[in-house]
């Protein structure tokens, strides 16, 4: 006589083990049938309707990259929200506030003029703070002969919404065509980023007519600098901001500015986008300089440097 157990089969799955284990505690006995049968009864329609081991850990790795991915994008941005920062500058530069919408975004801007200017500069910032920790950039310009238009992206200082590569594009479009509606030519304005906001700046002098483009601690791509922060894996989660792939479209001069003792964005990677530019073209190092002090270290040469790029453009 063939003997019948009432032990459950048995197993490797864990879903197998945990379903058996709750059900253990909700499933009552029933006459004529054991709790054993019935529990397997129900683990196998639960079975037949989950994925299969290769899907899970598919979907499992899947969904680990979007979260990955989403953490890589949100780390590019590190802003300022008002009242944060030193708005006092403000008044010490005798700047006056600009509103600038876009797409139903309003910008904040400070507009710092010079008196009889032939220039103008849009001054595209890094990605952290705000136009607050940028006067010294500002008061530069002034010296070099240069009313600004400091600009703040979405989600930075005053500005509306919040950032990412494509808010930041058009950003910088809504503040350039605010200047043409002042009624400054395209053969007066400067396009001057700085680290991140190198990128913003390509990308707008590769669509827009520019009299010169200055670029400090500029990078070749995202997916390059991402690649130096983390090896490997950096590149698969951090992308965009390519450079490099439209520099190439850019007709004014182009002046690039590095500090030698960058650590954030390496000297090489400001040459391999300078050297993909066309010309005309300068690069000027500056020996002592890191990532943030370009202005500080390069001091009276700074202010000079900007002033006979600004003179070449007539």
């Amino acid at each position: 006589m063939t003997s019948v157990s009432n032990e459950p089969r048995k197993t490797d799955s864990l879903r197998l083990s945990l379903t058996l284990g709750i059900l253990g505690h909700l499933e009552p006995r029933r006459s004529g049938l054991c709790v054993s049968d019935t529990h397997w009864l129900r683990f196998a329609k639960l079975e037949s309707a989950m994925p299969s081991r290769p899907v899970f850990y598919l979907i499992l790795i899947a969904v680990s990259w979007l979260v990955l991915r989403f953490a890589a994008v949100r780390a590019a941005y590190f802003p300022a929200l008002y009242p944060a920062g030193d708005w006092t500058q403000k008044d010490r530069l005798g700047a006056q506030d600009v509103w600038i919408t876009t797409a139903g975004v309003r910008l904040h801007a400070w507009w710092v003029p010079q008196p009889g200017a032939a220039r103008v500069t849009l001054f595209l910032h890094g990605n952290g703070g705000n136009i607050t920790i940028r006067g010294r950039s500002a008061q530069a310009l002034r010296e070099a002969g240069s009313s600004t238009l400091l600009l703040d992206y979405r989600g930075y200082g005053r500005s509306e919404g919040k950032p990412d590569e494509d808010g930041l594009y058009d950003d910088a479009e809504a503040a350039y065509q605010y200047l043409r509606a002042q009624g400054w030519q395209p053969g007066q304005i400067v396009i001057h980023g700085e680290s991140l906001g190198t990128a913003v700046a390509v990308h707008l002098a590769s669509r827009q007519p520019a009299a010169g483009v200055v670029l400090e601690a500029p990078f070749a791509s995202g997916r390059e600098l991402a690649s130096r922060v983390i090896p490997a894996l950096g590149p698969l989660l951090f992308w965009g901001f390519h450079s490099i792939g439209r520099i190439h479209r850019i007709n004014a001069p182009l002046l690039v500015i590095h500090g030698e003792h960058d650590t954030i964005i390496p000297i090489a990677m400001g040459r391999r986008l300078f050297d993909a530019a066309l010309p005309p073209k300068q690069f000027w190092t500056l020996p002592n300089a890191g990532h943030n002090d370009l202005v500080e270290q390069g001091g009276a040469a700074y202010i000079l440097r900007l002033k006979e790029f600004h003179e070449t453009l007539r």
